[in-house]
């Protein structure tokens, strides 16, 4: 073999063992959980809701509507529990089409919505089902 040959098998097999590697571990991630349900009375104690506006409601796209915002594929179909403090909403789950939880990734705006920041706690937040790109 030439020394251009095996360097290029060289590389090759160690871009399948990386491919390999990365491929292995993303498989291997815990899932999701509910939140825990605290044994003695709490102000964050978690909840089920389904009061966010989804892209479907004109008011989710009004700037001027200070509510929370989903974007899901399932829009509010599925169970959705969220721990809140005083009325603003610290972290939200929803389910998946067969009933596990995935943890809602909440934005450091409530876009489209331009007010509520001001607001106690920060206001209304806009909550994003992990990996969904609306439109593709």
């Amino acid at each position: 073999m030439t020394t251009a040959t095996r360097r290029f098998a060289q590389l090759t097999a160690t871009v399948a063992v990386v491919a390999a590697a990365l491929l292995g571990s993303s498989g291997m991630a815990a899932a999701d959980e509910w939140p825990p349900v605290p044994t003695e009375p709490s102000p964050v104690a978690p909840f089920d809701t389904q009061n966010f506006l989804t892209p479907t409601d004109l008011d989710y796209w009004n700037p001027f509507v200070s509510a929370n915002r989903l974007t899901s594929p399932f829009g509010t179909a599925n169970r959705i529990v969220c721990t809140g403090f005083h009325g603003v909403l610290l972290d939200c789950w929803q389910a998946d089409q067969n009933g596990q939880p995935h943890k809602l990734v909440k934005l450091s705006m409530n876009f489209p919505g331009s007010l509520g920041a001001t607001l106690p706690g920060g206001g209304p937040g806009h909550f994003v089902y992990p990996g969904f790109i609306p439109g593709i």
